[in-house]
This record gives structure tokens, sequence and C-alpha cells, in this order.
């Protein structure tokens, strides 16, 4: 197939595996489009991805190497893709640049800061089963993600931010709006672009006014201090990314872990037993069901030979960790059977790299700490619908569920 043979991916996100599938029967690399018709390559498998992600010579900053980004103001349909890689922050920083604004968060992720913040995990994790089972006593349906899945990331990476309790909900709405990909209308984009103005505009004022032991203190320190090392758009653009990937990453881990459970309870009862392990169980869902299914963007430096495809020095390059998990040549036949007895933890899921994600370890502890709190809790928790009637989130970034509704079986 040549480029203007694009295939346009599903802007819902409405059956991703399905889709991988059938890109990969194309080749390892196919020229795809975007929501809004923006063009891209999308790597089909495991190695190809990991072979483009390490490359050198493929970058994350646009204003330096994606040969479109002076026409995006010309197509109003491409602005959504501006919240993604028109911020200034390490997502889509290159070399020293990326290299400096990583160093500047990445204390805050360190090993020593998780294991201090385990207390509060499973304090918070406590809290919230107490209020499921009020909330699901009688057999009343519970939606485990608004009840837990959501709530422990969120209130751990705003406590670590300092984000006051009344701003937390217009965080996470913006954080939703932002992976939402199925209206890539210039309102659509427009509105986000100003939310996160307002809102986290508004985080670094009250931080100004009220600083405390938090990370958005200190960034606001080290941008006061020291404007070469964090300059004003960088410091808003950093708290979009940390505080975002911070939670809404976990909240479909821990929901794509227990659907994932409780519709194998063969599984299930191994887990129980010992017999696997919950690591395991983390992994499996990691390298199945990835909280992130594509990332846009990379882009090429120079022309990258995959195969007998030429990505072309400038293109566009989209980071496929749902295809790459799923992949039979990597993982064998039954790649998309989710087996936590499987042991591969290879997956890309947290990124390999410069990029590996920095606040990997305070997600699993989240989920290590989450996942087997709840089914010890309510050891006859089970799905309130059928699988198949789940939504997944509108997006084909972010790959999840809307809801989980369970009854807790108490």
């Amino acid at each position: 197939m040549t480029v203007t043979d694009r295939i346009a991916l599903d802007p819902f996100g409405s059956d991703i595996p399905a889709e991988s599938a059938r890109l990969r029967a194309l080749g390892r690399v196919v020229p795809v489009e975007l929501p809004g018709g923006i063009p891209a390559w999308a790597p089909t498998g495991y190695d190809v991805l990991k072979e483009l992600v390490l490359d050198p010579r493929v970058s994350k900053d646009p204003r330096k190497h994606w040969r479109l980004w002076p026409e995006i103001s010309e197509h109003p349909s491409w602005g959504w893709i501006l919240g993604w890689v028109g911020v200034i922050n390490m997502l889509s920083a290159y070399g020293p640049d990326h290299t400096r604004l990583r160093k500047l968060v990445a204390p805050s992720f360190t090993h020593r800061r998780t294991e201090a913040m385990l207390p509060r995990v499973t304090a918070i994790t406590e809290e919230l089963l107490d209020a499921m089972a009020k909330a699901g006593a009688g057999g009343s349906v519970v939606d485990l993600r608004a009840a837990l899945a959501h709530p422990l990331p969120m209130r751990m990476i705003c406590e670590l931010f300092g984000v006051p309790d009344e701003m937390r909900d217009d965080t996470a709405e913006l954080i939703a709006a932002i992976m939402d990909t199925s209206d890539p209308s210039p309102e659509h984009a427009a509105s986000v672009q100003e939310r996160i103005g307002t809102v986290l505009g508004g985080l670094i004022a009250y931080k100004v006014e009220h600083p405390g032991d938090d990370m958005t203190t200190e960034l606001i320190r080290v941008r006061d201090e020291d404007g070469d090392r964090l300059g004003d758009e960088e410091l808003l653009h950093t708290l979009l990314l940390v505080i975002g990937a911070g939670f809404e990453t976990t909240v479909n881990l821990i929901g794509n872990a227990v659907v994932a459970l409780l519709t194998r309870p063969v599984q299930l009862a191994a887990v129980r037993s010992g017999t696997i392990g919950w690591d395991a169980v983390i992994d499996e869902t990691l390298r199945v069901h990835p909280s992130i299914a594509s990332l846009p963007l990379r882009f090429a430096v120079s022309d990258l030979k995959v195969g007998d495809v030429t990505i072309e020095a400038g293109d566009a390059i989209i980071t496929t960790y749902a295809a790459a998990g799923l992949d039979p040549a990597h993982y064998g036949p039954d790649a998309a059977v989710f087996d936590a007895a499987r042991g591969a933890d290879d997956h890309l899921s947290f990124r390999i790299g410069v990029h590996r994600c920095i606040g990997a370890p305070l997600a699993r502890a989240e989920a290590l700490a989450a996942l087997p709190a709840l089914f010890d809790r309510f050891p006859g928790l089970r799905l309130a619908v059928r699988e198949q009637e789940l939504r997944q989130v509108p997006s084909f970034i972010a790959f999840g569920w809307q809801e989980v509704p369970v009854r807790l079986g108490v």
C-alpha cells in the first residue's frame, strides 16, 4: 500500500485489538490517518515499535522535526493534537531539553519517595473500600471506576502536587477532555486549550499565594529562581503532563485488571490462592490492555527504513503500545489472550528509553494496594453487566472503560 492509502483510525477506539490486528496484516509499519485527517505512520508489532522508540533519529519535538507543524493553523480539525504535541514539556521535548525538564520532575517519583507514599495509598484505599461497602449494600450496583479506580490515583497525585480539593474536579475534567479524541472540532480544541490555562494557571496562582510541601510549589520555586531551567509555559505544560499521566493511566490499569479477572474466574482463583502473583496480573494487564493504546506523536529526524518502507524525514509516527502487546510474532499465537500465568514482563506500556514513564513505580504501587485489598474485601465481587456491554472511553489514545458496574456480593 502507498501513503495515499491511509487507514483512518477509529477516534472512539471502539475495538482497539481488532484494529491493531487489521493494521498488522498490512505490514510492519502502516500509513494511517489520525482524527481530523492528520497523517502518520503506525508501527504494528513489538520489535518495530521498540526499534523506532529507541532510535535517536526519532524525535518528540514537533517544532524542530515535524514537517507539517507550520501547517496546523491551516487545518482547523488538527487543533486537538496541540494538547499532545503543542505543549512544551518533557513529552514533546528532544535531546538536552528533554533531559533538563525530566530532571526537574524525577525527584518526585523516586523509589524512596514512592515508598514513603505507600501508607497514604493504603489509607485512601481502605477509605474508598469502606465507602464502596456502604454504596453497594443490599446488592446495589457500584461503578468501580468512579468509586475506586479513579479517586485513588487522583487523590494521590493531587496530594503530591498540592491541588486543593476545590480544583480537583476541574483538573480531572480537563484531563478527560484531552484524552477524548472523538471530537476533532476546532471548538473542542479551543475549549481544551483555554481550560489548560484556566485550570492549571489557576493552580499556579493558588500555589504562589499558598505555597506548601508539594511539587507544584517546588516547580514554581525553580521557575522563579532560574527561568533558564523552567519557563512559564514549561511550568504550565509540565503540570499538565505529570498530573494527567500521574492518575489517568492508573485509573485504566486498575479498571482493566478488575475486568480481566472478573471475566476469567479460573485465573482469579489462581490469584486468590497465590499461584499467580499480583505483579503478574499487573504486567499482563499492561500487555493486553495497556492504559495508553497509542500515543501521539514522534517524528523522523532523517529518513528511516522499515523493511521496504521509508518513513521520510519530518513524518509523524504514533507509538502503538496496544499493537505491540498483542503481537503474535513476539508473544505467540495466543498473544491476544489474557493469561496472567504467562509471566511476560517485557511489555512496553510504561515506555522505554529516555522517555520511560517516571511515574511507573507509583502507578504499580497504587495498583498493588488497590487490587488485593478490593478482592479480599469483596470475595463475591462480580460484574453487574456482561463484558460486551462495557463501553470503551471515547479515545484511540486511552484504553479503558467508561464505567465498571459491579455488585459486591456482600
